[in-house]
């Protein structure tokens, strides 16, 4: 897999590792931070069908 390295305002850093760890949502800050990706890029993929951008 490959690593992506990047920067973040720490508000952010400090608001996703409230949702990080035992009994939270995500085992991890990447877990968090991947699971966003996928959200926003399934969002994405719906906006471009609606806009008629791609024909799946």
């Amino acid at each position: 897999m490959p690593k992506v390295s990047l920067d973040m305002p720490q508000e952010l850093v400090d608001d996703l590792k409230l949702h990080v760890g035992d009994d939270h949502k995500f085992v991890s800050l990447a877990d968090a931070i991947r699971t966003a990706c996928r959200k926003l890029l399934d969002q994405l993929d719906s906006i471009d069908l609606m806009h008629g951008r791609r024909n799946d």
